[in-house]
């Protein structure tokens, strides 16, 4: 029941705000968490790529808006089996939330597990 609302929000944004507007990244990442959630893996990456692409683009590699969408890039390529690609992703949230919101922060200490599950994952142990 959500889904149809949420194409219609993003559709209404995509062509009122532009591609690019807050809003319409903030509803093009809306749409790929619900995707997620739907088990819906492959529809939701395209988004998630351009939902990264854009907030790079126009906040930088370090507003946490971007930090967070990085972080879901790299969880939806773990659960896809991907994960050398979402190694570096990983990596780069990880940095980046240590960087900007500290060591204790909560986004951080997600990022901080997502790293670990990963590393297990990858059979990197003593890494983990």
């Amino acid at each position: 029941e959500a889904r149809p609302l949420v194409e219609e929000g993003l559709r209404g944004s995509r062509e009122i705000l532009g591609d690019r507007h807050p809003d319409t990244m903030a509803s093009i990442n809306i749409m790929a968490s619900l995707l997620m959630k739907m088990g819906e893996l492959q529809e939701a990456r395209p988004l998630l790529e351009e939902g990264l692409r854009g907030r790079r683009e126009t906040l930088g590699d370090r507003d946490p808006d971007t930090l967070a969408l990085i972080n879901n890039m790299a969880y939806l390529l773990m659960k896809m089996g991907e994960l050398q690609e979402a190694k570096p992703l990983c990596e780069e949230g990880l940095r980046g939330r240590r960087e900007t919101l500290g060591d204790h922060h909560p986004s951080t200490l997600i990022s901080i597990n997502n790293m670990a599950n990963l590393l297990m994952d990858m059979g990197e142990l003593q890494e983990a």
